[in-house]
């Protein structure tokens, strides 16, 4: 195929950008399993290891898959193109913070709370090189040349974002160096190089790997000696993706901006539903906005920085990402809301096509226990229903969804459900409004409550009090 013009969007590069590394016919990229590769036939053309000039040589030809492979070096091209620089793949997140750390050898290391993971990287490299930690704010003049800030934004759990620019231009003034770990703001969200980062760090596992199904870890750099450097590095700690994960992650690469983009926003417009709640001066009793507020305390999320938009819409200008968190006004609140909902899963992680909402302690030991996180993901909206059965969580007195088979006509649906809801049908038919949504049917029945998927599943979710 012609080469790839690299101007077009990010679209078409997801698409496109591997295809010079492309050496079979398949139109869907072939998973290649093998670890090793056979030499040329012809004499002539055998390279000795001595002679191979490490990374940015022919990616087309292969000896050993944990120095290249096809299927991850295929994923590698497209990052590199979506990334603006060059980009190096790993077995997780973590290991692609050690290998920063292996890079630069800091002597010390300035980060805030953000993901507990990334403080336990950095404990384990501080036993063997006395690497020692700043705060992320501290000033200025306590960082020396080969120092290292560390920024993650949006930061974990809570979804809030930093000035990378500010941080940038912090590191440079003392000859620091700034990685942003953008995990939460993946391409198509934001690009840390063009506010100064030196490299850009991402949790594959992830928004890059987008379906809850590959662990993966990325660094990127637009200096070249240090992308050799960083091939050469990883040959060594081993830390290498593997061949099922880089198959995986061309997969989901194909689609990565009309996720991200597409979850952003719906967890934008859930904030601001909640956010508006818990604001409405003097609700009536009962109602979502007097629930929301009896349940919750504050809401976390980019999109609610309303005075550094001066920054922050230029630095996310397609949105503010997929993830944020609610404080509860009790323990007991966050313990139980998760189990509660329908369409949400409790459970650790992010970034897959399913919704997920976690306790975050049950992972997190340093977070308020009041804390949930939650990553919107790819539905198109919460059904009025479950938006109330959300925020009523703390009122919750029913027992866990119930579960049907599926799909059923509405009418024999009603028919199961009497024996289980005596005397529903006969309210559902005389006494509710029924909605027709995209992807389901909401029922709100005093206090009674049905969502229907049309699809798949049927949710029966049981009685709830607003008492």
């Amino acid at each position: 195929m012609a080469p790839l013009d690299q101007n077009v969007g990010a679209s078409t590069r997801s698409l496109h950008a591997d295809d010079p590394v492309n050496v079979v016919t398949d139109v869907a990229p072939p998973l290649h399993l093998s670890t090793t590769f056979r030499y040329a036939d012809n004499p002539d053309d055998l390279v000795p290891a001595k002679e191979l000039t490490g990374y940015g040589q022919d990616k087309t030809k292969h000896i050993y898959s944990r120095a290249t492979a096809p299927n991850y070096t295929r994923f590698e091209t497209i990052l590199s193109s979506l990334l603006n620089g060059d980009a190096i793949s790993y077995s997780s997140g973590l290991s692609a913070l050690h290998a920063a750390l292996v890079l630069l050898n800091p002597r010390r290391i300035a980060i805030g709370n953000g993901y507990h993971g990334c403080h336990g990287v950095i404990a384990l490299f501080s036993r063997i090189t006395g690497l020692e930690k700043l705060d992320l704010n501290c000033p200025a003049e306590e960082l020396l040349a080969g120092d290292v800030i560390l920024l993650e934004t949006p930061i974990n759990p809570e979804g809030t974002a930093f000035n990378i620019e500010e941080y940038a231009k912090k590191a440079h003034s003392r000859g620091a160096y700034l990685i942003v770990d953008s995990t939460f703001a993946p391409p198509g969200l934001q690009d840390p190089f063009l506010w100064g980062a030196d490299l850009v760090m991402h949790s594959g596992t992830k928004y890059l790997g987008g379906h809850s199904d590959m662990l993966c870890g990325v660094l990127a750099t637009q200096r070249k000696d240090w992308a050799r450097q960083l091939s050469a590095d990883r040959v060594y700690l081993g830390s290498v993706m593997g061949n099922m994960e880089g198959w995986l992650g061309v997969r989901s690469l194909r689609t990565l901006e009309i996720r991200v983009q597409r979850q952003s926003q719906n967890a934008t417009n859930l904030v601001s539903w909640l956010d508006s709640a818990l604001r409405a001066p003097n609700p009536a009793a009962g109602s979502d906005e007097a629930v929301t507020q009896a349940a919750l305390q504050q809401v976390f999320h980019a999109s609610l920085q309303k005075d550094d938009f001066p920054w922050l819409l230029r630095q996310m200008p397609n949105g503010f990402g997929p993830v944020f968190s609610i404080m509860t006004k009790q323990e007991d609140y966050a313990r139980k809301l998760p189990s509660t909902l329908a369409f949400f899963q409790h459970a650790t992680s992010l970034g897959g096509v399913e919704s997920l909402i976690e306790w975050r302690t049950m992972s997190d030991p340093s977070v308020d226990t009041r804390l949930l996180r939650v990553s919107k993901e790819r539905e198109t909206r919460m059904s009025t229903f479950q938006i109330h059965y959300f925020s009523t969580a703390s009122a919750y007195t029913g027992k866990p969804t119930e579960r049907l088979p599926a799909p059923l006509p509405l009418s024999q649906l009603f028919d199961v459900l009497e024996s289980k809801y005596p005397g529903i049908k006969e309210k559902v038919l005389s006494s509710c409004s029924v909605s027709l949504g995209d992807e389901y049917v909401d029922v709100d029945v005093d206090g009674d409550g049905l969502v229907i998927p049309t699809g798949g599943e049927v949710a029966v979710i049981p009685p709830v009090s607003s008492g």
